[in-house]
């Protein structure tokens, strides 16, 4: 693909692809179901979490920078099957978040032309509940997304770029705006189903952060990934934690949290305070913000379906990039029916969790693979040390399963915490003490190795565990089927196509082309 993006492009879609959707979507549900006030806090936890994860993404983006995103990152790492089942996920996170951000730009339009947010939809009631409230919008602006994304990326980063400042001009215009009738007193009580429904919360709004993993996947495209990549992704995020914080926090001071809509809250909190002029700055910069969170989210799709189909297992024809515009048009079109489909029927709060789910899931297993980079290199670490990076890992990973797993069930008590909590403690020191790093980072690399990755990995975990069960027996369907196509067909083509290009890469060896 081109080489055409630069740190300022990447700060842009990562702002761009990240703020919009969760901030105007889910907050509302968030602050009024589950953590009240403390919605603040709760930003701040999915932030500070995804942040962990940008970090082990930004090594891997810098010293790989290839179209393929954690697909390839896995693949690397930990083998084509982990990065088999993280691909299937990584495309059901894409879908979803594109399905959920299309049915909130319907549900913004309609409050935009003063309707109930669900008035420009169809009820069919054939249809089970949570499936049967039909969205031809949605499919309609993914539809236009699909032209703007396969016309050009470049093209589609100065759009970006543009329709992003004036995104930030209205969020600071919601900020100040909505601060000058603040009321104190709606912060009391400030956490009305204490620390659980601060965490529940946490996992539902880890939605609003999905998308920088899509950022990762212009690697490819990017002119100088050790500059560029570091400064686009750590940077887009500090601003975008900073300002989830203080929209969230200026909701609450206009609206206390029990009368906050869920649909639709900045709108009609501005309502309630008499600034009802007001809405249409807030309704139209919710549609933009949304609409670039739908491209920048389409773009990462297609770039992952695009690696994906270049080793295989995906139909080859995914990866085709047309020579006109260099972009993967057939992966962008493909994503585009899938989103659409998904968006016509499933309802919101279905895909809210599942997003959520799906997302901790990769982002666990990116931080997994960044400490198998770190310690281990094949013909290089001696046996000894692979040994023990084993025995490490397995007892991280355990240990965080394991203090998950007592948060969920509900055991109030500490015991549990006192006997997982220092287990994964003395499990990341002796990784750190004992087992030689392998691998040097050439250009950029996380700091305070260890630690990093593995907080990361504790702390999705950790937040997994708030995520409802229904979203895991879905999660678990899925990934079912995953390994029946993996079985019968991914494997197959993917071992047909490694043996074809060793076939190949020999035979060009043995024989090299004349030179004239």
């Amino acid at each position: 693909m081109k080489k055409t993006l630069n740190w300022w492009d990447m700060i842009w879609f990562g702002i761009g692809g990240v703020m919009g959707s969760g901030i105007f979507v889910l907050t509302g549900e968030a602050a009024r179901n589950y953590s009240g006030p403390a919605v603040v806090v709760s930003y701040f936890i999915s932030g500070v979490t995804a942040l962990l994860s940008v970090l082990c993404y930004t090594e891997f983006c810098v010293e790989l920078p290839v179209a393929g995103g954690s697909f390839t990152y896995l693949r690397v790492e930990l083998g084509d099957f982990i990065a088999y089942i993280a691909a299937g996920n990584i495309l059901f996170e894409y879908v979803v978040a594109g399905a959920s951000v299309a049915r909130s730009w319907t549900s913004y339009l309609a409050t935009l032309f003063n309707q109930d947010p669900s008035s420009f939809r169809f009820h069919v009631s054939s249809i089970s509940e949570g499936y049967n409230q039909l969205d031809p919008i949605a499919v309609g602006i993914s539809v236009i997304i699909c032209v703007a994304a396969c016309m050009s990326t470049k093209m589609s980063s100065r759009f970006n770029s543009i329709v992003t400042i004036v995104q930030l001009i209205v969020l600071l215009f919601i900020i100040i705006a909505g601060l000058t009738k603040a009321e104190p007193q709606h912060f009391s009580p400030f956490s009305p189903n204490g620390i659980r429904g601060i965490l529940k919360a946490s996992s539902v709004l880890f939605f609003a952060f999905v998308g920088f993993d899509g950022v990762a996947t212009l690697g490819e495209e990017v002119k100088n990934p050790g500059r560029d990549i570091p400064i686009g992704l750590i940077g887009s995020m500090s601003v975008i934690i900073t300002l989830y914080c203080l929209l969230s926090a200026t909701l609450i001071f206009m609206q206390p949290y029990n009368q906050i809509d869920v649909d639709a809250p900045f709108t009609l909190a501005f309502q309630a305070v008499g600034l009802k002029w007001a809405n249409y700055i807030v309704e139209i910069g919710a549609l933009k913000g949304m609409t670039m969170v739908l491209l920048a989210n389409l773009l990462g799709q297609a770039r992952y379906f695009t690696h994906i189909g270049r080793t295989h297992m995906a139909p080859p024809f995914l990866a085709a990039v047309n020579e006109k515009t260099g972009t993967p048009v057939n992966a962008t079109i493909i994503m585009t029916i899938l989103n659409s489909i998904v968006g016509l029927f499933t309802s919101l709060d279905v895909l809210a969790n599942l997003l959520s789910l799906a997302t901790l899931f990769i982002f666990s297993l990116v931080s997994l693979a960044l400490l198998v980079r770190r310690y281990y290199v094949g013909g290089g670490t001696t046996d000894s040390d692979r040994n023990k990076l084993i025995g490490f890992l397995v007892l991280i990973i355990g240990s965080s399963i394991a203090t998950a797993v007592y948060w969920a069930v509900g055991n109030n008590g500490w015991i549990g915490f006192a006997v997982t909590v220092p287990i994964w403690f003395f499990a990341t020191l002796g990784l750190q003490v004992v087992v030689k790093e392998a691998r040097k980072p050439k250009l950029w690399g996380v700091p305070l190795m260890p630690w990093i990755p593995s907080t990361s990995i504790a702390v999705n975990v950790f937040i997994m565990s708030s995520i409802d069960s229904a979203s895991y027996i879905r999660f678990g369907i899925w990934t079912l089927l995953l390994l029946v196509y993996y079985v019968f067909i991914a494997l197959h083509a993917s071992y047909d196509a490694a043996k074809y290009t060793t076939g190949t890469s020999a035979a060009t060896v043995t024989n090299p082309p004349l030179r004239e």
